[in-house]
């Protein structure tokens, strides 16, 4: 008897005739959450397993992406569970700065206010206020999926736990110089009024315009190309290679700057490639990054000749046009003094964009705050170098090292009022002080604070640690932190999962934030296209459990999740998914009609049939199999185990060879009925994790037990009398059964090229004696609907097949010269085949001129052909004669 299952099984009443998953997975995943099945307690001596949810934003709902993510993180979480691990899945939500300011500043907007009119103070509790009415709907749609997750510990990047670690790592990071704050270019979105970080840019391909213009006068003429005629304005040099010949002359030199009054110097910088364009690049330092370098190496000065909103600032003809307009403006201005040497229309080019909002980004020069990453980075590399943490698929390695290697100072200031607010005062003497989470401000006149806010990813950077307690050292955070494995998309290993090691490593002494990081790709259509609203092909997936049910849902995305690689998903693969859930709730409800039980020890293996050690070999085998997959993280390799095992073996080979056991009753029948019983129990425990809920309906009446979310998770099973290490195995019964399932597979194949309709009945005369098939005669002609030969059997077709021979009468079932001539002209098509591929083969001028794609392609028609030829001849000679 295993354990939870000491209750008498309930009667099969219980179970209604069809699984129907609304009646079921709502009051069924309540009952989980009110009996305090996911909660984790930091008292508990049992080993931890610790997962976070990387946190949703607050202004979301739930989409493919997280349903599979949840669905993968769930199912490894309900396994440990099971295994005996004291185990936390933590929950919580993303304040997401921009996102959320902008969805508040658009409301208000609907009542002709701006933030601005509000104030900051009252625009903070207007979001607040928005939060708590709007926000986090992704909450009860992560109940509808099943994620068995901790309640009770649910946190926001905003509450004041998470918010005193924000301050307490940014006191520290300051203190060791890791903070500081500088001018330097940054990605800016006109829209959202705010810095972006580089991993915050989208870059796509454009249509825009390539401008060639002169610069200088007479000897001092020299031309520059820009996609950005605007930004000319704010050019204070031009720059061309040191040993350029063609250049040389007009180094040091100073140039007039067309539409201005100013000249500007030709520098020489090795920056310069001399090999593209016309060797010469135009100088804005505070509206290009490589320009600012450039600008800093030779003392430049930085002309900004943009605001915020990307308007022109410069006074004269352009002041107040938008960058665009200024770009036209300013071409027609250059045409008309004869300055444009050529002009190229579209011209494509990659461009940034916000991620948030789309916006072109605009590069500019502005005074922020700055993570220094370099130590932080080396840590995060080497934390993966010396194998302290593994990333799986380990190919994945290599994304990872080439970002974190080469990662450039981090922007964490954002110019929102939705956000941590950086704690830094300014005092009237220029003083600059970082305030920790205990301190008290400066106070005083002239004192205020930095108005920015820290990028959201700072604070997410932190989840791991700060939503168990940190800086205060918890018992949560002494038993559940490292987490024992990161689930994500490979799509933010440099979003979050980069960013979280660096902080994890700085704030926990050197111990990294997760032993594993386990990559998954994106849910894409079933023809791998991306899921986007603008393609018409974006799913809800409560649209998807609504109709087939979670279980369907969550199977479908878990059969396609191999390691890093995107997952293709299209509704019939759902349907097919609710098509095996069903199979698993009749299947069940069969075998508890029909005696299926767990009472009692297990029989030994003298009183099983080798139908029933079979079926118990073959379980013992798709345990290991399956918990072998876990350990690797192959989802779609365990489900399709799982699927297999269930609906080919036990459904389909299992249950149809013991339905003239179970309908003979008796000893025999008992039996088998206690195999059974134990093959549900463990297939079901077995498939709880990817799909809990119709497992857990049929397990606790099956069982008796209480939930299977509590139950254990199942070893391999032993048998009284045969025990053995990696449990009971039977080899000669796998073979014997084998044999089984090549005689019906066969007959079934041959009665389906005879046109036999399946249900139909043929007598027919099995020759099995002295053969391993002889004690499954009854079972193989149910499988078959072959009748007693009776009185005149005529045999007329013969198949020798695993050493048996199966005779068959088939005279008054098929028109025998209708489908004589059938199958002859099938024939003969493919005997016209086999000569075309051979006449072809057999030409050596054809052979040295064809691809060998194509003669590839020709070898396999000719093998196909051949193959054929021989299915055919062989229906022929079965056919009754005339």
């Amino acid at each position: 008897m295993t354990e939870n299952s000491s209750q008498p099984a309930a009667p099969t009443s219980e179970l209604p005739t069809q699984y129907a998953p609304a009646d079921v997975e709502g009051a069924l995943y309540e009952r989980w959450v009110e009996r305090g099945y996911f909660e984790a307690d930091a008292k508990s001596d049992k080993p931890p397993f610790t997962v976070v949810i990387p946190p949703p934003n607050v202004t979301g709902s739930l989409h493919l992406g997280h349903a599979f993510e949840h669905t993968l993180i769930d199912a490894l979480t309900r396994r440990k569970r099971m295994q005996g691990y004291e185990t936390l899945w933590q929950p919580g939500m993303d304040h997401a700065g921009i996102a959320t300011q902008n969805v508040v500043e658009r409301e208000l907007a609907k009542e002709g206010k701006s933030r601005h009119d509000l104030g900051r103070e009252a625009f903070i509790e207007r979001v607040w206020q928005w939060k708590g009415e709007s926000g986090g709907q992704i909450s009860g749609q992560m109940r509808r999926l099943g994620d068995g997750v901790a309640w009770s510990r649910e946190r926001f990047t905003m509450d004041e736990g998470l918010s005193q670690a924000v301050q307490t790592i940014f006191k520290r990071l300051y203190e060791d110089e890791l903070i500081y704050r500088a001018e330097r270019i940054i990605n800016w979105c006109p829209r959202c009024l705010t810095a972006i970080s580089d991993i915050e840019v989208e870059y796509q391909d454009d249509d825009g315009e390539l401008v060639s213009m002169t610069y200088g006068d007479g000897e001092d003429t020299i031309v520059v190309a820009t996609t950005r005629a605007e930004t000319m304005l704010g050019d204070t040099a031009v720059a061309v290679h040191p040993d350029d010949e063609r250049y040389r002359h007009l180094i040091g030199r100073q140039i007039k700057l067309p539409l201005t009054d100013r000249s500007i110097p030709v520098v020489a910088d090795t920056h310069v490639d001399p090999e593209f364009g016309t060797g010469a690049v135009k100088v804005t330092p505070a509206h290009d990054p490589n320009d600012f370098e450039i600008g800093q190496r030779h003392d430049l000065p930085s002309l900004a000749v943009m605001d915020e909103r990307a308007v022109i600032t410069v006074p004269g003809p352009f002041e107040g046009l938008d960058r665009l307009e200024a770009r036209s403006a300013i071409v027609a201005a250059l045409r008309a003094e004869g300055r444009i040497v050529a002009e190229k229309r579209p011209y494509t080019h990659s461009v940034g964009h916000c991620s948030r909002c789309k916006t072109t980004i605009e590069p500019r020069l502005s005074l922020q705050w700055w993570v220094k990453v370099a130590p932080l980075a080396k840590a995060a590399g080497d934390a993966v170098r010396d194998g302290r943490v593994k990333i799986h698929p380990q190919e994945m390695e290599k994304r990872y090292f080439d970002w974190v290697d080469n990662l450039h100072d981090w922007c964490i200031s954002r110019q929102l009022w939705w956000g941590h607010r950086i704690p830094v005062w300014y005092g009237p003497a220029g003083e600059v002080v970082c305030v920790g989470p205990d301190e008290e401000p400066p106070t005083g006149e002239g004192w205020h604070q930095e108005t920015d806010v820290l990028d959201t990813w700072f604070s997410s950077g932190l989840w791991p640690f700060s939503t168990l307690g940190w800086p205060e050292q918890t018992e949560s955070l002494a038993k559940f932190y490292p987490n024992s494995v990161l689930v994500t998309g490979y799509d933010i290993l440099f979003f979050w999962v980069a960013r979280m090691m660096m902080f994890g490593l700085y704030a926990m002494d050197g111990t990294p934030p997760f032993h594993t990081i386990a990559l998954h790709g994106m849910v894409r259509d079933q023809f791998g296209k991306k899921m986007s609203k603008s393609f018409g092909n974006a799913v809800n997936p409560l649209d998807w459990m609504d109709k087939y049910g979670s279980d369907a849902l969550r199977f479908t995305l878990a059969r396609g999740a191999n390691p890093g690689v995107d997952v293709p998903i299209g509704e019939d693969w759902v349907q097919g998914s609710r098509n095996f859930a069903n199979k698993i709730w009749n299947a069940t409800r069969f075998a508890l009609m029909n005696g299926a039980t767990v009472e009692g020890p297990l029989p030994s293996p003298e009183e099983m049939s080798s139908t029933d050690r079979w079926i118990l070999s073959r379980l013992n085998k798709t345990v290991a199999e399956v918990d072998a997959f876990y350990e690797d993280y192959q989802f779609a390799k365990l489900s399709e185990s799982l699927f297999h095992f269930a609906w080919d073996e036990v459904f389909d080979w299992y249950v149809e060879l013991s339905k003239t056991t179970f309908f003979a009753g008796g000893e025999q029948a008992r039996v088998s009925g206690r195999v059974l019983g134990e093959v549900l129990d463990v297939m079901l425990r077995l498939l709880h994790p990817v799909v809990p809920f119709v497992t857990d309906t049929l397990w606790t009446t099956l069982t008796g037990g209480e939930s299977l979310v509590i139950a254990d998770w199942p070893a391999t099973v032993q048998v009284p009398g045969a025990d053995a290490p990696g449990g009971f195995r039977d080899e000669a019964a796998e073979r014997e059964i084998a044999l089984v399932q090549q005689v019906v597979t066969e007959v079934r194949r041959f009665r389906s090229d005879q046109g036999l309709q399946p249900g139909q009945k043929v007598p027919a005369r099995l020759s099995l004696d002295g053969t391993a098939l002889a004690p499954h005669e009854a079972a193989i002609r149910q499988l078959l609907r072959l009748q007693p030969e009776g009185e005149g059997f005529h045999a007329t077709a013969s198949l020798p097949v695993a050493g048996a021979t199966v005779a068959l009468d088939l005279s008054g079932t098929i028109d025998v010269p209708a489908e004589r001539k059938r199958l002859t002209k099938d024939l003969g098509a493919a005997e016209k085949e086999v000569a075309q591929a051979n006449a072809k083969l057999g030409n050596e001028a054809f052979l040295a001129k064809a691809p060998d794609q194509v003669v590839e392609k020709i070898r396999t028609r000719l093998a196909t052909a051949e193959a054929e030829i021989a299915r055919i001849t062989g229906q022929l000679a079965a056919l009754p004669q005339a």
